[in-house]
């Protein structure tokens, strides 16, 4: 458990830039944690107690130095259903319950599986996550209400049609102009702060017609223990793993963005679960919906400047002053700004460099970051990733199963004299199999093997395969007996040691090397006849 604790030098790394970077998530994060809240049924209250209570936790317990965790919308969708059904109570018992499952993935290390994730699914989810945030903030950016609806796109379609505000578009276009060309000129600017600042006084000195934040909660809520009895945990199971592995999915590829966002950031998986964990075990308390990395505020939060976990905790420490203090001052900033922060830090998320190579490298890989990017435009984040996977996956298994080889090999002049060699030569062929020998690759093998030419002896050198499964063991004895069946010996030599019983069970004759293979099938052509 000590590897999962706080350490000192968690901290060693914060500067005064940390500070700047948080409070300017905070800005950002303060309406998406009323809107969230909204959006799950149990109100605005509880996404501010989320982002807080979550925030600060996540940040000093988790694995990544630049996550800030709060309510997000991928989880609104999966929470909806629950408050339908089982009130706010089900809410708090799902968000405890995937609480204490990310525990236990954090004490069995499940986040190390994280890096098998190919690279083409992680920039693909990155830019469809990206366009989900631009198309969300298209009904505040345009000056409309946000219609009603889960699908982004067409939520997006129907806020054009609404007719678009004027001075919202200019506050929201003003806002990404300053941010995009303020952080190609001078990147260490915090140019989000600055933008909401100018964009809140301009809608103020002209008295702009445009939506606001409005009244905020007047306090925390105070700690709650409303869950449901233990007779509705079993019904609510199926829930919480949802719930889990959204948060899991969600806060890992977060943090995996974020550290292809920097230079020397480095996340650790099993205690980012660890946090995320303790997060949702303790903010249902507060009255917090379960929680995740959220990857638009974090990357506002390493595109502010932030190098170490200070800047989550201040961000969360925000919330709640701003909560307690200066609420009325929020509650005048236009939401069209902080729309178009949000525009401007989706169009930020994107590495094109990233991508071109990604695209130009082969076919398979711009096949998987275009439909994961789709998918996580059309469906959802996990479904996305699932999509992207098994066909990277399916790819991946096309080209290991075309690399396996089955070469004529001559045999070694230093094995035998020059005469051996030609008198073996002409009654025995040795071939090297390269590459795995496993499921997808196994069909292939059969068939090149059985067009061996007529011969005596066959020696299949194994030395070189580097994987075996149970089909390709069953494959190989299948295409000995064959060769059997047409009278021609079959031996195998340099079988790995992790093969090897794989192999004994089907009886196949196996030497530990080439030449004693050679010396048996001497001895048996001399004693068939075949050889002098």
């Amino acid at each position: 458990m000590r590897a999962f604790l706080p350490a000192r030098a968690d901290w060693s790394a914060a500067t005064p830039r940390d500070v700047v970077a948080g409070i300017t998530v905070a800005v950002v994060a303060l309406p998406l944690a009323l809107g969230f809240g909204v959006a799950s049924g149990l109100g605005a209250a509880a996404g501010l107690a989320t982002a807080i209570v979550a925030g600060a936790l996540a940040a000093v317990f988790g694995g990544s130095s630049l996550q800030v965790s709060g309510p997000t919308g991928a989880m609104t969708v999966v929470l909806v259903p629950i408050v339908a059904r089982y009130g706010p109570g089900g809410v708090l018992t799902v968000g405890l319950l995937a609480g204490v499952l990310l525990l236990c993935l954090a004490v069995a290390k499940a986040g190390r599986y994280m890096r098998y994730v190919p690279a083409p699914v992680v920039e693909g989810f990155t830019i469809g996550i990206a366009a989900v945030i631009a198309l969300q903030q298209l009904p505040a950016a345009l000056g409309v209400p946000n219609p009603d609806g889960h699908n982004v796109v067409v939520n997006a379609v129907r806020a054009f049609g609404a007719g678009p505000v004027l001075p919202a578009v200019a506050l929201a276009g003003g806002v990404v102009v300053i941010m995009l060309l303020g952080a190609h000129w001078k990147p260490a600017v915090p140019f989000s702060l600055l933008a909401v600042v100018v964009g809140t006084l301009v809608a103020e000195v002209w008295a702009l017609p445009v939506d606001r934040i409005g009244e905020l909660p007047a306090l925390l809520p105070a700690p709650s223990l409303a869950f449901l009895d233990v007779g509705a945990l079993w019904s609510l199971l199926p829930s919480a793993v949802a719930v889990a592995a959204l948060a899991a999915l969600e806060s890992l590829l977060s943090a995996t963005v974020a550290d292809g966002m920097t230079v020397n950031q480095r996340h650790n998986p099993d205690r980012e679960l660890f946090g995320q964990g303790v997060a949702n075990v303790i903010t249902p308390m507060f009255g917090g919906v379960p929680a995740t990395a959220a990857i638009a505020r974090t990357a506002v939060n390493v595109r502010s400047g932030a190098g170490s976990r200070l800047a989550a905790l201040v961000h969360a420490v925000t919330l709640a002053v701003i909560m307690l203090a200066a609420a009325p001052v929020v509650g005048r900033i236009p939401l069209a700004v902080l729309a178009g922060v949000l525009l401007a830090t989706a169009v930020r998320m994107v590495e094109v460099g990233s991508v071109r190579v990604l695209m130009r490298a082969n076919r398979s890989d711009a096949v998987v970051l275009v439909l994961t990017a789709v998918a996580t435009l059309a469906v959802d984040l996990v479904t996305a990733v699932i999509v992207g996977l098994v066909v990277a996956g399916a790819l991946a298994l096309r080209a290991v199963a075309r690399s396996v080889r089955v070469d004529e090999e001559p045999l070694e002049p230093g094995d035998h004299t020059a005469e051996e060699h030609d008198l073996l030569a002409e009654h025995i062929v040795a071939y090297r199999l390269d590459g795995p020998l496993f499921f997808a690759a196994a069909h292939r093998f059969l068939l090149e093997l059985s067009e061996i030419a007529e011969v005596s002896v066959v020696i299949l050198r194994l030395s070189h395969v580097s994987t075996m499964d149970g089909t390709g063991a069953q494959v190989l004895r299948d295409a000995v007996e064959r060769l059997e069946h047409r009278g021609i010996t079959v031996l195998l030599s340099g079988v790995r040691e992790e093969h090897r019983r794989q192999l004994e069970i089907h009886d196949v004759r196996m030497f530990a090397s080439t030449p004693e293979a050679i010396e048996f099938a001497r001895n048996h052509l001399r004693h068939n006849g075949t050889l002098p």
